[in-house]
Order: structure tokens, then C-alpha cells, then sequence
């Protein structure tokens, strides 16, 4: 089975900065990707040992070099050298940690990032949206499934997962945006639709309004309370899912995942592409499937509601 994924990328020309850079700077914005990520309602002081194994256990597997840069609260990118590792890992131990944004880039170009959105519910007078959830986010390109294979993404997102006590969670084909934004999606107007099968996803919204709902169905879908157990438990599941190369493997603590075979599917018009399997997990998830607030810019009220019907009609 073949591994290609449609290569997906928009440049843009932006004015150089600082002034005496001579030439435009011609970058790329969006990207397609591979995202993993995990949401949990759970204050940062349970989940920030799990999420820092989590970091380490991504570094491992791509290599320190592939981030190099941090975003501070001032809002300004700073170099991931020592001193800058030093902060982040000081960050996403305490207690009373924050937002920890790391990139490939301090430029506009997609690639590898870590994105971890912290929250504080069980700190004093903390002011929290109704659907908060602590989320980690994790990037990689596309590239890996053609030159390390799908099985090792998808050993990958299971060993990512192994400490973390998500609600739920996805591992899948998405756009990639610059800066975590959705303002660039109308420049992929046509491949959203083209391409069923892969998602897009702004980290900063999902966090402040996912709750425990589930925001979609992906090559692997993640599971865990209250959801599993309003379907049955892994037993309920695996019951309503009847399509080959199914699995529903139980992660114990509650929690499992659904793979769709051996690996990501970006869906086309081509009838060997139809996503049979994520129609049918679609179908069966439906009442506890994530809306979006608003649409997107580029996006139209009926195109926002064709997109997140997109394998359900």
C-alpha cells in the first residue's frame, strides 16, 4: 500500500523585516502534516509530569535539533539553546505553569512544533471557560510516513499517549497553519473539500472549547471518559464498528484507540477512497463530535457546515 500523502503548500510573499533585509521574503504558511494531540480536563499540576515525559519522548524520536525556537510571554520567539531548554522544562514542571510553544522556526514555516495549553482549574481564582482543556499538541511532517512508515508514527502517538490521562485525542493527516491561525485557510479552499480525509485544526480554540468532546474521526481516535463509557466501554465500540482493518485497542485507565488500518487515508474522489472506516466511526461518534464556533475566514456558513459533515452526509 502506498504511503503518499498530496503534498498541500501555500508561500506567501511578505515585506522584509527589519528594513535592511533587501528582498521580500517568500515563505511558506501552510503545510499538509501530521498532527498528534491529546485534551484533558485536568488542572496542570496533575498532567505536567506526563506531558514533560511526553516532550522527551518526542524529542527522542525526532531529535532535539528539529525545535528551535520557544515562544516567551512577551510574545517574542527566543533561540532553544540551554538556557532556553532550561526555561521550558522549568515551566512545564511547576505547578503553576503556562502556555509552552516550541517551533522548527521563528519564521512563518510549518514543520515540527510542540504546543502545550495548560490549565489551572484547581488554582484560586482561576477564571475558566465552561469547555476548557488542557491540550498538547504535537507536529510532524509528512515526510515520516514516506521515509519511516506509518507504524512508526502510529508507535509514536501510542507511546506520546501512555501517561496521559486524555478525555480524548486524534492522530491523523491536517493542514499545518502558520501560528497556530485558520486566517490562511481560505488559500486551501478547494483541497479542504478535495481531501476528506484530513483535518485542520486551531489549538488555541479546541482548548477553550473542546470540553470532553471529540474532534473528529482520524486515522487513530482516542477515547476516554465520559465518552467510552457512554458508548459501552471498548466492548460497546467495538460492537458498532464493522469495517476491515478496524481495531479498538484498550490503553487501560479507561482510555483506548481506534485505528483505521495500517495507515492515514487523505480520502479523494477516487472510488478506493471513499473512507468507509472514518464514515462509519464518524456515524457512530456523532452525538459527542466537536462544532465549530464561528467559520473560518474563507469559509462561508454552508461551507463551514459542509466541512464538519464532511464525512457524515
Amino acid at each position: 500500500m502506498s504511503t503518499f500523502t498530496p503534498k498541500v503548500r501555500v508561500y506567501k510573499t511578505f515585506e522584509p523585516y527589519p528594513p535592511e533585509i533587501p528582498e521580500p521574503v517568500r515563505d511558506l504558511i501552510v503545510r499538509d502534516s501530521l498532527n498528534i494531540t491529546f485534551f484533558m480536563r485536568r488542572p496542570h499540576s496533575e498532567v505536567r509530569h506526563a506531558v514533560t515525559h511526553a516532550l522527551e519522548t518526542y524529542l527522542r524520536a525526532v531529535g532535539h535539533e528539529r525545535l528551535s525556537a520557544y515562544l516567551a510571554e512577551s510574545g517574542y520567539w527566543w533561540e532553544l539553546d540551554d538556557e532556553g531548554w532550561a526555561s521550558v522544562r522549568e515551566e512545564l514542571l511547576d505547578p503553576q505553569g503556562g502556555r509552552a510553544v516550541l517551533s522548527q522556526w521563528t519564521t512563518v514555516r510549518p514543520g515540527h512544533e510542540f504546543d502545550y495549553l495548560s490549565r489551572l482549574f484547581d488554582f484560586p481564582g482561576y477564571m475558566a471557560f465552561p469547555d476548557e482543556a488542557t491540550t498538547v499538541s504535537f507536529w510532524l511532517p509528512t515526510e515520516y510516513l514516506e521515509e519511516r512508515g506509518p507504524g512508526w508514527v502510529r508507535d509514536l502517538a501510542l507511546e506520546l499517549s501512555a501517561r496521559l490521562p486524555f478525555n480524548s485525542g486524534h492522530a491523523g493527516l491536517f493542514f499545518q497553519s502558520h501560528y497556530d491561525s485558520t486566517m490562511y485557510i481560505k488559500d486551501i479552499h478547494a483541497d479542504c473539500f478535495a481531501y476528506p480525509g484530513m483535518d485542520i485544526m486551531k489549538v488555541s480554540e479546541l482548548a477553550n472549547h473542546i470540553g470532553t468532546r471529540v474532534k473528529g474521526a482520524h486515522w487513530m481516535t482516542f477515547l476516554g471518559q465520559p465518552v467510552l463509557g457512554e458508548l459501552g466501554g471498548a466492548a460497546g465500540l467495538r460492537s458498532r464498528l464493522h469495517s476491515p482493518g478496524t481495531t479498538v485497542q484498550d490503553l487501560g485507565q479507561e482510555r483506548v484507540v481506534v485505528t483505521l488500518g495500517k495507515q492515514p487515508e487523505f480520502g479523494d474522489v477516487d472510488p478506493q477512497r471513499t473512507l468507509a472506516p472514518y464514515r462509519e466511526l464518524a456515524r457512530v461518534l456523532e452525538p459527542w463530535l466537536y462544532r465549530e464556533r464561528r467559520p473560518w475566514t474563507g469559509f462561508s456558513d454552508d461551507d463551514m457546515r459542509r466541512w464538519e459533515r464532511r464525512l457524515l452526509d
